[in-house]
């Protein structure tokens, strides 16, 4: 169901909602058919005009398509789930998503637009129980044929270990922050050997991000010295070695770009995989540099972004106590 490439739809804070849907007109006119959308990026109904034309146009039919959604996490509670997905389907024009992702695994949310420190009140740790009060819903939609397959993102291997054995419906595939200078070679790995494919968002490092999500210590991996090297060796962009290091591996990357020449030229990339000498080089330079670290979902408790991603490799037992989450050491 997933292609080599897909196109992303998150404008970040740098292109507005017909940005966006001129770009996703001309990615399909170029022969793009996954689109990665998402309730939260607040253009699905401009989108959805998009996809109306195309399919008028006879640019492309409704099923060569691959149109993925997700539901936020202001929506994970009894019934929203499925409300959420009913409103984007409304919002897109269509009958069903091929596939419908949970897109962050707690229900903590963060306002538009907001700074790096900006935290809510009401957010609160990741339990297994509240994830699967919006799993299940995800189940029920596969069942009511409203969407093809379900899946997650943003997730660690211990909360997938904790989650997986209760799931009735498995996730059809993670969606995950990849590219050559965080690789996440576990989390990779452990979804393929469950059975999940391999969304990769992020694959040219989101030069465009918010500005929440950039520190000091960011790497560019377009700058990499072993991507700039290969760059030259093929005489292409470093954004297309990037592309290519993704297809290779086996991921689907989703990269976005508001320039039809980059929308084409990115298409094009992936056509050509790396030699496995090659993939060793940029392996070999993986410096652990996550760009999207979360820090706004944090919790009164936690002043610390880590606390999200499990990096102890278990998850830790927190208690609220005088309006603040605790951390028990058990």
């Amino acid at each position: 169901m997933l292609n080599r490439i897909g196109f992303g739809t998150f404008g970040s804070d740098r292109y507005d909602e017909e940005t966006v849907a001129r770009a996703v007109y001309e990615a399909i006119r170029c022969g793009y058919r996954t689109f990665d959308c998402a309730s939260v990026y607040g253009n699905e109904r401009q989108i959805g005009g998009v996809f109306r034309r195309a399919f008028e146009e006879g640019l492309v039919a409704r099923d060569a398509l691959t149109i993925i959604s997700k539901v936020w996490n202001d929506m994970h509670g009894e019934g929203q789930v499925i409300a959420s997905c009913k409103q984007s389907l409304k919002d897109l024009g269509l009958e069903y998503l091929d596939l419908y992702i949970l897109h962050w695994p707690f229900p903590n949310y963060h306002a538009k637009g907001c700074s790096g420190d900006s935290r809510s009140p009401d957010s609160r740790p990741f339990f297994v129980e509240d994830f699967m009060v919006a799993w299940r819903q995800m189940e029920q939609l596969k069942r009511d044929g409203l969407v093809r397959e379900i899946a997650t993102s943003n997730m660690t291997i211990p909360k997938f270990e904790a989650v997986l054995p209760l799931c009735e419906i498995r996730p059809y595939a993670n969606e995950m922050e990849l590219h050559p200078s965080f690789q996440q070679p576990e989390l990779y790995d452990y979804c393929k050997a469950h059975g999940m494919q391999v969304i990769g968002f992020c694959p040219l490092g989101s030069p465009n991000r918010p500005d929440r999500d950039r520190t000091a210590e960011d790497v560019v991996d377009t700058k990499l010295p072993v991507i700039q090297s290969l760059a030259q060796e093929h005489g292409c962009s470093p954004q297309e070695i990037c592309l290519r290091w993704a297809v290779t591996r086996g991921q689907t990357p989703i990269p976005f770009s508001g320039n039809p020449r980059n929308i084409a030229s990115n298409l094009t990339a992936v056509r050509d995989p790396l030699s496995a000498e090659e993939m060793a080089r940029i392996r070999a330079e993986d410096c652990n540099c996550r760009l999207v670290k979360g820090q706004v979902f944090l919790w009164p408790g936690s002043d610390d972004w880590q606390d999200l991603w499990d990096l102890d490799g278990k998850l830790d037992h927190w208690v609220y106590q005088d309006n603040t989450w605790l951390k028990e050491n058990l």
